[in-house]
């Protein structure tokens, strides 16, 4: 009886072995199984987590010269606009004062929250070089929009016009305001802004054709896009040229200020004066006559391809070489085009804003 008894229960031990055994197996590939499968799904559905997330990080960084600039403000807006009908993060920065000092530590803090790329809009061509080069060797795009950096800082640069066709086509207005004949002088932003430096260069270009021999260039003045200091360098060249035709100001906090220096001072008609200017801040001095015409092209469509072109670089559209082409959302289609040691990709050409049409466009920008 007791054999039977130690019989049984060896037997009962065997079978909760074996159906243990038996469960442990099945769970074991069942758990195998749904392990692998929840992995798989976790994974795709973490791909799918990361991807989106990616997505939601991309920040696309936009540095312009200075605070306090309606130009810039306009331009950022643009870029801004693009990043975000894009879907991605837009970064602004600017620095209070329009210095490459400024810059860098803006360009070293956006490295440090690895950013995917960095616009720039330069207060000196080759002074970032340094900081932009360990920007892109830690793999983030740089492009440059409106003042450009030098090649070797940068993978393309976004051109708002025709530098040629600027400086030549101011040349030609002022000459047609003072009658071909007099003294004028050029009131620029910083003497180390690349983008009005190309112009002047094409204004003295321009200057050398024999039907501009009674017209004299007889200063470049920087107000460095500061509004006082353009307005004290404006009031000093008519302090040291009475005879004083006409003033080129290629940028438009310069051309404001020389606006109301003019005015204040009683000049319409006697002093002109063109240059780049925003229609809402020279619609004044258009219809009063101190600027009777002046030129530009739209900020906001600036900042906007330069968006575009940022994300192109960032999703691997366009390395920046010659002959890349990119969809600019509403611009359309824009070539990469070679631009001296480098590329760029132009917006297009100058538009002429004068009592015609300046009411249609002061409230637009």
């Amino acid at each position: 009886m007791r054999r039977n008894k130690v019989l049984s229960v060896c037997l009962t031990f065997l079978l909760t072995i074996s159906m243990l055994t038996a469960c442990g197996g099945g769970n074991s590939g069942s758990n195998s199984k749904n392990t692998g499968g929840n992995k798989s799904e976790a994974t795709e559905k973490n791909k799918g987590n990361d991807t989106t997330d990616s997505a939601k990080k991309k920040k696309y960084a936009i540095i312009f010269k200075n605070t306090g600039n309606p130009y810039g403000e306009k331009q950022m807006e643009g870029y801004k606009n693009a990043v975000e009908e894009l879907g991605y993060e837009a970064i602004l920065k600017a620095p209070d004062q329009p210095t490459a000092e400024a810059q860098i530590q803006m360009i070293e803090e956006l490295i440090s929250q690895k950013v995917d790329v960095i616009a720039i809009a330069a207060n000196d061509p080759d002074a970032l070089q340094p900081a932009l080069k360990k920007a892109m060797n830690q793999g983030i795009k740089v492009l440059s929009l409106d003042s450009a950096v030098n090649a070797a800082s940068r993978m393309v640069h976004v051109n708002q016009a025709d530098p040629e066709r600027i400086g030549r086509t101011l040349i030609q207005g002022v000459s047609e305001m003072i009658g071909g004949e007099g003294e004028i002088a050029i009131l620029s932003a910083t003497s180390q802004a690349t983008n009005q430096n190309t112009w002047i260069e094409w204004m003295k270009k321009e200057l050398e054709d024999s039907k501009y021999s009674k017209i004299k260039l007889v200063k470049v003045a920087y107000g460095d896009d500061l509004r006082d200091k353009s307005v004290s360098e404006t009031e000093a060249l008519l302090k040291s040229y009475p005879d004083l035709k006409g003033i080129i100001a290629p940028t438009t906090v310069g051309i404001a200020a020389a606006g109301k220096v003019l005015t204040d001072k009683g000049l319409t008609g006697k002093v002109q004066l063109t240059g780049l200017g925003l229609p809402s801040e020279m619609a004044e001095y258009i219809v009063s006559g101190v600027c009777q015409w002046m030129y530009l092209w739209n900020p906001i469509d600036v900042g906007y391809l330069s968006g575009y072109a940022a994300d192109a670089l960032v999703n691997g559209k366009i390395t920046g070489a010659v002959g890349d082409k990119l969809t600019a959302g509403k611009l359309g289609e824009k070539e990469v085009v070679k631009d001296g040691e480098g590329t760029q990709i132009m917006l297009g050409d100058p538009f002429k804003f004068d009592s015609s049409n300046i009411a249609e466009w002061k409230d637009v920008y």
